[in-house]
């Protein structure tokens, strides 16, 4: 039997298999296929695989449903350090290792902090009648402002997701600006293909264009139907993002059946 722990921030949930004393999950693309589904599985956005690293106090990888791996995942790297801060690996200050670099993570009090290093700038391009703009905050993400969000989001993202100007595709996010230090967001997250309810890198992202093209300023509160986050953008182009992780609930599975 393999042990699991459910944890979900903002509503974006995840499967964490722990992997710190050494590998349970070989075939790891093909159990995030299977226990991710709501139907059959325990259901989850994706898996969080925690292990030791070489580089830094521990590591994570993310498996999501259509059996991609993803580069990083802001809403997964705070549940995976609440639940390594919970089982003692790391306490406060902690460096994590992904695919997308080392990250600086933080506690204060419930609030988790993650330096999300320096956004990556793409240009602008017009795709399915929007003005896109493009930005990488450990996964490239495609930044659509718009005034209503009750818009048809399975509908119209995918096009924008497969579209060639991303090679490894994107997540594309539906930006309404509420204020200067306010915006709410619906995120379509490749590997999911589908609306989630929550995502940290489609936060940071949305709100460092929203103040690079002068929507917002350095400060600003991101609302998803999950929740909120704060995102601060340092004046040498940092971005650190503070948000909540809940353990759900712990439990096991025999994953040979």
């Amino acid at each position: 039997m393999t042990r699991f722990t459910k944890l979900h921030g903002n509503g974006n949930d995840f499967i964490l298999i722990d992997e710190y004393d050494g590998e349970i999950i070989e075939d790891k693309p093909g159990f995030a296929a299977t226990y991710c589904d709501r139907r059959f599985g325990i259901g989850a956005d994706g898996v969080l695989f925690l292990s030791k690293s070489d580089h830094a106090d521990i590591r994570m990888r993310l498996f999501q449903p259509d059996r991609s791996e993803a580069e990083m995942c802001g809403n997964g790297i705070r549940c995976l350090v609440r639940y390594a801060i919970d089982e003692g690996y790391i306490t406060g200050a902690s460096a994590i290792e992904t695919l997308a670099g080392i990250m600086e993570v933080d506690l204060d009090s419930e609030w988790i902090k993650v330096n999300m290093g320096t956004p990556a700038s793409g240009g602008i391009e017009h795709l399915e009648g929007y003005e896109v703009y493009s930005t990488n905050t450990g996964v490239p993400h495609a930044i659509i402002f718009v005034d209503d969000l009750e818009i048809a989001i399975d509908e119209i993202a995918p096009a924008i997701r497969y579209a060639p100007v991303f090679p490894k595709g994107a997540n594309v996010n539906f930006v309404r600006v509420e204020n200067d230090h306010e915006i709410t967001i619906r995120t379509y997250e490749r590997g999911v293909e589908g609306e989630t309810l929550s995502c940290g890198t489609g936060a940071v992202a949305s709100a460092y264009i929203s103040h690079r093209i002068g929507k917002t300023g350095d400060r600003v509160v991101v609302h998803t139907a999950g929740g909120s986050l704060r995102i601060s953008l340092a004046a040498d182009g940092e971005a650190f993002m503070e948000g909540t992780a809940v353990r759900v609930f712990d439990g096991t599975i025999d994953p040979a059946r």
